[in-house]
């Protein structure tokens, strides 16, 4: 049976997001990337260090800065990524990039992602933000599931999607050559009933 056609699965009503910004959490402060902090992008996405177990390979200045005009604040469709940058609330100070990503509208699939500076690591920030785009994924997407996808030896990356209450449903064996070796890759993922439940708890 062709995938995009299921009977049992019924496209989202209105797949677009488009958000009211900034998306305030309780300490951070979300909002589409401006062209003067590219210097901040482009340490994050500039760094080996902090791109190692990312797909794409380290960005130089130039490449950084036709990264950061390429990224989108809005959603229209299918295989699109909204990507903002964190600050600490009240602060010019970014700690990091969160983003959400469309996958399907009819399967209604949804996908986390999230890089932060090193010197801002262990102060929940990555939790915090990626919450909240999950939270947007659902209300304003109207995703069924959000899952996120990481290579199996980013182990701080897989905490912070157990801390937003995830489930591991994978642990794919060599199945992606990525940056000259074979990598494997883990999937997290959460239902939106799940979602509702656990956030009614808080």
């Amino acid at each position: 049976m062709d995938r995009g056609t299921h009977p049992g699965l019924q496209p989202a009503t209105d797949p677009g997001l488009h958000p009211d910004y900034p998306i305030r959490t309780e300490r951070l402060c979300l909002r589409p990337w401006q062209r003067d902090e590219v210097d901040v992008y482009h340490r994050l996405r500039g760094d080996p260090a902090v791109v190692r177990y990312l797909y794409a390979s380290p960005l130089d200045r130039e490449g950084a800065l036709a990264k950061v005009d390429s990224l989108r604040s809005e959603i229209d469709g299918p295989g699109q990524w909204v990507n903002l940058a964190v600050h600490i609330a009240d602060s010019d100070e970014i700690v990091g990039d969160v983003g959400i990503g469309w996958n399907s509208d009819v399967h209604r699939q949804a996908e986390v992602g999230y890089t932060f500076l090193p010197e801002h690591h262990g102060h929940g920030y990555a939790t915090e933000a990626a919450a909240a785009m999950v939270d947007l994924a659902f209300t304003g997407l109207g995703a069924h599931r959000v899952m996120g996808n990481l290579d199996a030896r980013n182990t701080a990356s897989a905490r912070v999607l157990e801390r937003l209450g995830m489930r591991r449903e994978a642990h794919l064996i060599q199945n992606e050559w990525v940056k000259g070796e074979w990598t494997d890759e883990i999937i997290y993922a959460v239902l939106a009933d799940e979602w509702a439940e656990r956030r009614k708890d808080r």
